[in-house]
């Protein structure tokens, strides 16, 4: 297997797996909002997202810029709570310019936590950039591999089991909302 193959495949377990349930967390409150009518809103959305802590990733990983592992792991459910939160207005979220900053600033953080994961697989690579580069489409195809479902069940419940959308949004941002609490207050 060569080595962006490698990278491509631990981007992608990196992402759809529990142990990154801060990360799907994150996806989810940004995507719960949405239907499948706003694909497109959402790809740059989630696009956005990548590009912040791509960013973040690659300057962190190339040392540039080095920040407490236990500020940042404190921030990355702050960052989600503030989404859940902003999603209880969600339909002035949706219109919201601004949102894209966000949640670009939001990946910018996520960004400095997945570093310290990276620069431990990449150990004594001879060069980063490809492996960078790799890992990051992994990341990104992984959370539309997220999206997808988050859309897919979404509008399921909604035109199948006739749920508002309103409903399902509070409800899912007030779950998010719930399992992100304690995670601030254990990291804090």
């Amino acid at each position: 297997m060569s080595t962006f193959q490698t990278y491509l495949l631990l981007g992608l377990q990196h992402i759809l797996n529990w142990q990154a349930l801060d990360h799907l967390l994150f996806i989810l409150a940004i995507t719960c909002i949405y239907t499948l009518t706003d694909l497109k809103r959402l790809f740059y959305l989630v696009s956005a997202f990548t590009l912040g802590h791509s960013l973040t990733l690659v300057l962190a990983t190339i040392k540039l810029i080095e920040i407490s592992a236990d500020w940042i792991e404190w921030l990355i459910p702050c960052t989600i709570l503030i989404t859940a939160m902003t999603n209880l207005r969600f339909k002035e979220r949706q219109k919201h310019k601004n949102t894209y900053w966000m949640v670009t600033a939001f990946g910018l953080i996520h960004g400095l936590g997945f570093s310290n994961y990276l620069q431990s697989l990449l150990g004594k690579e001879a060069g980063i950039i490809g492996p960078l580069f790799a890992f990051n489409v992994g990341l990104e195809l992984g959370q539309m591999i997220i999206v997808a479902v988050i859309l897919g069940l979404g509008t399921l419940l909604m035109h199948t089991l006739h749920v508002r959308q309103r409903t399902y949004v509070l409800v899912i941002s007030g779950i998010i909302i719930g399992l992100v609490l304690p995670m601030i207050l254990e990291r804090w």
